[in-house]
């Protein structure tokens, strides 16, 4: 299993639009994705899920992934939120 921290930056933290793109980038992988905000976790290829996390800005969330291909997906995460979701910083 592969695991990476990342602190959420979008204004609005995985709500909406940053959340829908992060579900879509999940989606493109085979592996299983997890994403932790404390205790709560929730599947990253659901958006009901994701959202019922309340991920706010400045939030540090865990996501792992474990299949043939989880590192390829962790770093197109991390790609993601890198560049604050496709919104200006």
């Amino acid at each position: 299993m592969a695991e990476v921290i990342l602190v959420v930056n979008s204004k609005v933290g995985l709500h909406a639009r940053p959340a829908a793109l992060f579900v879509q980038t999940a989606s493109k992988f085979k592996s299983a994705i997890t994403v932790w905000n404390g205790e709560k976790r929730a599947n990253a290829k659901s958006m009901l899920n994701l959202l019922t996390l309340g991920v706010l800005s400045g939030t540090a969330i865990r996501v792992t992934a474990e299949g043939e291909d989880a590192e390829q997906a962790l770093a197109a995460l991390v790609e993601l939120n890198a560049t604050n979701f496709g919104e200006p910083a």
